[in-house]
């Protein structure tokens, strides 16, 4: 990209766990996956459009977080801590560089129908198309943290006037249920692998 002009930068990657899980229960390769995917990718290519942005003295860099950098997240204890930084990060970015004429702001959607929610559009989530039409508007925009989609901004709203041992407590009892029948799923794929090599 060293020639092009990049005027907007939108970072979304994304890579969670399989499904919750206590920290201890991830392998190191999924740990370091986690890492690369969420963290690394988000500041090194903001590092290599910044330059050219800062040159012309005008860009854009959009990253794309989750409402899990927001609220306390066991069982997703990495990707929250992941998605957190994304969120720091791009708040202080924006704070250096606004006046530069380079913005940064961070989108924080809670669910989107993607593969990697493996979720169905409902009134609560919306899918890719809708949501990016949404989150279009927000760009350039003076706030640095947005959450687009109407409905995930007032269930941020409802969550945060929550105290944070509540939400911590409600996610989770839903977290283990979710860890549940993921160990049976693992279990009956592994029993049917172990099928397989004996015939």
């Amino acid at each position: 990209i060293q020639d092009l002009e990049v005027g907007v930068l939108v970072n979304n990657v994304g890579v969670s766990y399989r499904y919750p899980l206590f920290f201890d229960e991830l392998t190191d390769e999924e740990v370091q996956n986690l890492l690369t995917m969420n963290i690394d990718s988000t500041v090194w290519m903001t590092r290599m459009v910044l330059p050219g942005m800062l040159a012309r003295k005008k860009g854009t860099i959009v990253n794309v977080s989750s409402a899990s950098a927001m609220y306390t997240l066991p069982l997703l204890a990495e990707y929250s801590g992941a998605k957190s930084f994304v969120e720091r990060f791009s708040r202080a970015l924006n704070a250096e560089y606004s006046g530069k004429g380079v913005t940064c702001q961070c989108q924080v959607p809670f669910y989107v129908a993607t593969k990697l929610a493996k979720m169905r559009k409902s009134l609560m989530v919306p899918t890719p198309e809708e949501f990016v039409a949404l989150a279009i508007k927000w760009v350039g925009q003076g706030d640095a943290v947005v959450s687009p989609f109407l409905l995930h901004a007032i269930q941020g709203y409802v969550l945060d006037c929550l105290p944070d041992f509540l939400v911590a407590k409600g996610i989770m009892s839903m977290h283990l249920d979710t860890r549940k029948r993921g160990k049976k799923k693992d279990e009956k794929l592994a029993a049917e692998a172990g099928v397989k090599k004996d015939n």
